[in-house]
């Protein structure tokens, strides 16, 4: 699959210009629900046994803590969310959204449109080709 950026340079030398729209999912990580994604790990992507016990094993006992002002609130648990920076998250996030409802509803409207869609975890863009004079109809 190529890239974005490759796609648009093909575009460019057939003299057409490429529009791109980045949807800002950011705080999606935040939502997960770490039961939820359990067990859509379980029914929806088949995971079982030691396999779905080493990812709840990377959900589950994570605390957070807040300091203000020279002060700690008390440790409380963490039950949403996916830890950021990880390897493990962006590809929970990518299995638990791929068979989501939503995620394939907008894969349908995108490509109803004649519009690309690019998609990793929280990343979304939808994007489109088109001859220059046809810019603004494509808009």
């Amino acid at each position: 699959m190529q890239c974005i950026w490759s796609k648009t340079l093909v575009a460019a030398d057939d003299w057409q210009v490429t529009l791109l729209g980045l949807l800002d999912l950011s705080a999606s990580f935040n939502c997960v629900d770490h039961s939820m994604l359990l067990e859509h790990q379980r029914s929806a992507v088949g995971l079982t046994d030691s396999v779905l016990d080493w990812v709840r094993s990377f959900l589950i006992d994570i605390t957070q803590q807040i300091a203000y002002s020279g002060q700690l609130s008390s440790v409380q648990s963490v039950l949403f969310g996916l830890p950021l920076g990880s390897i493990l998250g962006p590809l929970l996030y990518v299995l638990y959204t791929a068979l989501s409802l939503n995620t394939a509803e907008l894969a349908l409207i995108v490509n109803r449109h004649g519009l690309s869609l690019y998609q990793y975890a929280d990343d979304i863009k939808v994007y489109i080709s088109t001859p220059a004079s046809d810019a603004e109809a494509a808009i």
